[in-house]
C-alpha cells in the first residue's frame, strides 16, 4: 500500500513538473529576417537553457505594430524587436513598458548608443546599421553624399523611396551636404526633385538595387551596411564610401510590452540575445551588427558589419522622435515633389 502511494506521488509530481514546464512559454515578436540563424544561434539554445517554449511571430514591421496595439489591453506578446521610431511609437500608444536594466546582466557592455536610444528607457538597442553609398570605384569617385548628383552618375544612380528605412536617413545626410539639415527635409527633397530624371529608380527593397548593380546599370546606390555583403561578392570594383558629412543609419531594439505575462522570461531572453556569446555569433554569421561592445570579430567579417568604437561613435542617426513626428510630411513633400 505505502508503494502504492509513492509511486502514485511521484508519478504525480512528475506530471506536475511536466506541466509546469510546459506552461513556462515566451512569445517574441520579430522581423521575418534570417530566422533559420536566429533559430540556430538564438532561438534554440535559449529554450535549452529556461527549459520554456519559445514561441516565434514573424512579420514587417507594419503589421506587428498594429497586432501589438490591437491587444495592448491582453497582450499575448511579452517582448519585441522594431526599430527606434517605431519603439517610440508603441510606448506613445500605451503599448510598452520602461526596462528595468538593473535585470540585464550585459546592459553595461553595450555601446552607448544601444543603452537608451529611444529614452526613458522604453527600448534597449541590440543591433544597428550604418548607411552610406555603395559605389563602382573604378568609374567615379564618392567624398561626398552630394556626389550622387555628379554628371558622370546622371542615368546611372539609384536612390532609397523615402518609404523607406534607408530613405529618410539619406535625405538627411543629403540635406547636410547642402547646407541645410532642417528636419523638414524639404532642401534635400527639392533636390532630390531637380534630379529625378537622371535617377534610375526610387528603390523600395535593397535586393533591387544589387540587381541593377550586378548588372551594371547603375554605379552608386545609398544602401545598409547590412546588404554590403553582396555587393563585395560581384566580381566588380566596389566601394563603401566614407563621406566627408558621415555616414547614417538606423538602429533596431527590444521593447518589452506593458502587462507581458511572461515578464521575467521576457528579461532573460532578452539579457541572453545581448550576451557576448550570442551577438559575437550573430555578427560572425553575419546576421547582425553587434551592440555589445566586447565583441571581437575577424577583418573579413568586420568589413561586411558596422563594426568597431569609432564607427559607431561617427554614426549620425536620426533621433526616432524626429522620424516618428515628421515622417506624414515627409511623405506628402516627396509625393508632391518627386512623385511615386
Amino acid at each position: 500500500m505505502l508503494k502504492t502511494f509513492l509511486a502514485s506521488t511521484v508519478a504525480l509530481a512528475a506530471l506536475t513538473g511536466a506541466a509546469a514546464a510546459q506552461d513556462k512559454k515566451l512569445v517574441i515578436s520579430v522581423y521575418g529576417f534570417a530566422q533559420d540563424e536566429f533559430k540556430e544561434i538564438v532561438y534554440d539554445p535559449f529554450e535549452a537553457q529556461c527549459g520554456c517554449d519559445l514561441v516565434v511571430e514573424t512579420g514587417n514591421s507594419v503589421e506587428r505594430l498594429a497586432k501589438l496595439e490591437a491587444r495592448k489591453d491582453d497582450p499575448e506578446i511579452d517582448m519585441a524587436v522594431m526599430s527606434t521610431h517605431d519603439a517610440l511609437a508603441a510606448a506613445r500608444a500605451g503599448i510598452t513598458q520602461k526596462i528595468d536594466v538593473s535585470r540585464l546582466s550585459n546592459y553595461d557592455k553595450l555601446y552607448d548608443i544601444a543603452k537608451d536610444p529611444v529614452g526613458d528607457n522604453m527600448g534597449v538597442g541590440y543591433t544597428f546599421y550604418a548607411t552610406s553609398i555603395a559605389y563602382r570605384a573604378d568609374e567615379v569617385t564618392i567624398e561626398s553624399w552630394e556626389d550622387l548628383f555628379q554628371d558622370k552618375l546622371k542615368g546611372r544612380v539609384a536612390f532609397p523611396n523615402v518609404t523607406t528605412n534607408q530613405g529618410p536617413p539619406a535625405l538627411y545626410m543629403l540635406g547636410q551636404a547642402i547646407g541645410d539639415d532642417a528636419a523638414s527635409l524639404e532642401a534635400p527633397i527639392n533636390k532630390v526633385a531637380e534630379n529625378k530624371d537622371d535617377i534610375v529608380t526610387f528603390y523600395v527593397r535593397s535586393s533591387q538595387v544589387a540587381q541593377l548593380m550586378q548588372q551594371e546599370e547603375i554605379l552608386a546606390a545609398p544602401i545598409g551596411r547590412f546588404a554590403w555583403g553582396a555587393y563585395s561578392k560581384m566580381g566588380l570594383d566596389m566601394a563603401w564610401a566614407e563621406p566627408k558629412e558621415g555616414q547614417t543609419g538606423g538602429m533596431n531594439v527590444m521593447i518589452l510590452t506593458k502587462g507581458a505575462k511572461n515578464e521575467d522570461l521576457a528579461y532573460d531572453f532578452m539579457d541572453f540575445w545581448l550576451s557576448t556569446e550570442i551577438q559575437t555569433k550573430l555578427a560572425e554569421a553575419l546576421v547582425d551588427s553587434p551592440a555589445n561592445a566586447e565583441v571581437e570579430v575577424a577583418d573579413e567579417i568586420a568589413e561586411n558589419l558596422t563594426y568597431g568604437a569609432e564607427t559607431v561613435k561617427n554614426l549620425k542617426l536620426l533621433p526616432p522622435d524626429v522620424i516618428l513626428d515628421n515622417r506624414d510630411q515627409w511623405l506628402d513633400l516627396w509625393n508632391e515633389k518627386v512623385g511615386q
